[in-house]
């Protein structure tokens, strides 16, 4: 422990304006002193809007706070004009939510994708008009078999009248595309989105069509664990052959965060998805020797526990230690809560209070920026050394 003498001396060797700053940054977090906003004895009433309710989220405690503050943060992270991705975990288009992805899409307020293939499956139901409906999550599985019923939780699924006219949509949209060469699951979502947008009943049902006609980019994270791969199946045994090119898709999303002025993630719960869309700022920094430094923001909606191995990994400050985000003190938010009782809060409070913002149309900018982080990847070799670690 430093001395009283030496503390001041250390003290005038450092300019006065970064001792104000870093005394007035330390008062302002230091949460050992009785200060912060004063906490109101809350009264609702009939006429409050969506944004008042998250005013009196942001001034509670707990997981409503955090709910409050992730609210705030997402319209912070559109008015400064970041890149959002959003990443999507678990089976959230079966219960309808494509179409709050789809509106968040038309306002400007998501600018990439990465989600599971079911979710891209199920989706697709809407825009061609197959049942899905509510049902029972307290219910013998056997009979809902027998009467060809597939369960999610509590929404039921025709076998016939949904999965399989759903599979035979799919094998008909790639019996001729794809074959034969290097393809990624944003071109697939592409394809996907276009034909929905041209075929479907229904194609204003589905954020893959609205994906589409905004030139979002939509990754699947696992494309071979859902029905969407299973479905190439039939065209392989008739030997044609797909070829993920899964590198070039890495590289893609990297090249977004890298070409990205600033950056953020909201995270519908974890899993492959969260990992993907975080893992661009290692690729920059510790494999390309960036220096990018990572996200400015995340939200993530989970109800995962990090003590048990869970929460995909690692809390967001954790993440700061492996460079996926710029700070771990600041720009992040975990609410602990189901993914479909926050998101829906979030969507709608920006869609209430923020503007439209211009598209950013990643998707056609993918090649011009891919080209860039290549170009100064080469001309760069500066920091394409590894860097010797600090001594103590």
């Amino acid at each position: 422990m430093l001395e009283s003498s030496e503390y001041h001396i250390i003290c005038q060797r450092i300019p006065a304006q970064v001792l104000i700053t870093a005394k007035s940054y330390f008062e302002k977090v230091d949460p050992h002193k009785f200060h912060g906003k004063d906490i109101p004895h809350i009264k609702l009433d009939e006429n409050m809007t969506i944004e008042d309710l998250v005013d009196v989220f942001a001034s509670s405690g707990y997981n409503g706070r955090k709910l409050g503050e992730a609210a705030k943060l997402y319209a912070k992270m559109i008015k400064e004009n970041a890149t959002i991705c959003l990443t999507v975990a678990g089976s959230m288009t079966p219960v309808g939510f494509g179409g709050i992805i789809k509106t968040l899409i038309e306002r400007g307020f998501v600018d990439w994708i990465i989600t599971t293939g079911a979710n891209i499956y199920h989706e697709d139901h809407f825009a061609w008009g197959l049942p899905v409906k509510q049902g029972s999550s307290v219910v013998d599985d056997g009979k809902l078999y027998e009467n060809e019923i597939v369960r999610i939780r509590d929404v039921y699924i025709k076998f016939y009248e949904t999965l399989e006219a759903e599979d035979q949509i799919i094998q008909k949209m790639f019996e001729s595309d794809f074959q034969d060469k290097p393809f990624t699951t944003a071109e697939f979502c592409n394809l996907m989105g276009k034909k929905s947008k041209e075929k479907s009943k229904h194609p204003e049902k589905s954020f893959i069509t609205a994906a589409y006609e905004y030139d979002v980019p939509v990754y699947i994270s696992t494309i071979k664990d859902s029905s969407l791969a299973l479905n190439l199946v039939v065209h392989r045994l008739e030997n044609k052959i797909f070829s993920l090119d899964f590198v070039r898709e890495i590289i893609e999303q990297a090249a977004i965060l890298y070409n990205s002025k600033k950056s953020g993630i909201l995270e519908l719960g974890g899993g492959v998805p969260k990992n993907t869309a975080q893992q661009t700022a290692p690729l920059l920094d510790q494999i390309l020797r960036r220096d990018d430094g990572g996200q400015d923001y995340v939200i993530q909606i989970t109800d995962a526990r990090p003590d048990t191995g869970g929460l995909s990994g690692a809390t967001l400050q954790e993440g700061k230690s492996w460079g996926k985000v710029q700070h771990s003190d600041q720009g992040l938010i975990t609410v602990y809560t189901d993914s479909t009782i926050a998101f829906p809060i979030l969507a709608l409070y920006v869609l209430s209070n923020q503007k439209t913002r211009k598209p950013k149309r990643l998707y056609k900018k993918l090649g011009r920026m891919y080209d860039k982080l290549s170009n100064d990847y080469f001309n760069n070799p500066a920091v394409n050394i590894r860097r010797p670690k600090k001594k103590n």
